[in-house]
């Protein structure tokens, strides 16, 4: 695995700059970002334990550990259990400009990239319709499952929700297809959250998921798309409202 020998965890740490007490996760996620993709670190790195980068940024572990884990859903590192913390090698290059964005994004910019995600999401299942395996069904079937089964807890539903649409993205074969929606639903993965409170939108939301995933089993990409956009205009219904509220 690539790594710059002459650049031990212990220098990476030292180039780091402290973030304010205090701050925000968002904040310590853009700091680490900026730091990460500087073009300082290779691709494949190994980074410094959250201990040190806590120390080094001055803030305590649980913010750290939180930054980790929102730049891991967005691909930017790879955290093996056991092993550490590595820069991913392939990371969009536009993934950080895209971060950097989304970390600081405002009402009307939200509501544009929730549009955007809705036709992305469409586009995806028309795809994964005609392309989508048999193992990929079985894990799709998988998500679904697990969201029925999560009963009151809201954390198990939205996770797999989550899993249920970046399985269907990445079943089109398309990797910049992929990546842009892995991006777009974690940006908006607290607004996701805040969506579904009430038992029925979890409901709803089930059965919106339910048909579009009968419609992927057809091979039909037509139903899949429809099914997709009748969830999506829904979903896109309850984001809005936790923007209002």
């Amino acid at each position: 695995m690539p790594a710059f020998p002459d650049r031990p965890t212990d220098e990476i740490s030292s180039a780091l700059r402290p973030v304010a007490v205090g701050s925000a996760v968002s904040a310590v996620a853009k700091r680490l970002l900026d730091h990460f993709t500087s073009g300082d670190i290779a691709p494949g790195t190994r980074l410094p334990p959250e201990r040190q980068l806590a120390a080094s940024l001055g803030i305590g572990r649980s913010a750290v550990r939180e930054a980790l884990a929102a730049l891991e859903i967005l691909g930017v590192v790879d955290v093996r259990p056991g092993s550490g913390t590595y820069l991913r090698g392939s990371v969009s290059e536009l993934l950080p400009e895209t971060l950097s964005w989304g970390l600081m994004l405002g009402e009307p910019r939200t509501r544009e990239l929730i549009e955007v995600r809705g036709q992305l999401e469409v586009f995806a299942a028309g795809l994964a319709a005609t392309r989508m395996d048999d193992m990929a069904r079985n894990r799709l079937r998988n998500h679904l499952t697990a969201m029925r089964e999560a009963g009151d807890n809201r954390n198990k539903f939205i996770e797999a929700d989550l899993k249920f649409h970046l399985e269907l993205a990445s079943s089109t074969g398309n990797r910049v297809l992929s990546d842009l929606l892995q991006s777009i639903r974690s940006l908006l993965r607290i607004w996701v959250e805040r969506g579904i409170h009430a038992d029925e939108d979890a409901q709803r939301a089930f059965e919106e998921h339910e048909a579009v995933y009968e419609a992927i089993l057809s091979g039909d990409p037509s139903a899949a798309s429809a099914a997709m956009q009748h969830h999506m205009d829904t979903a896109t219904e309850r984001l809005n409202r936790t923007l209002t509220a």
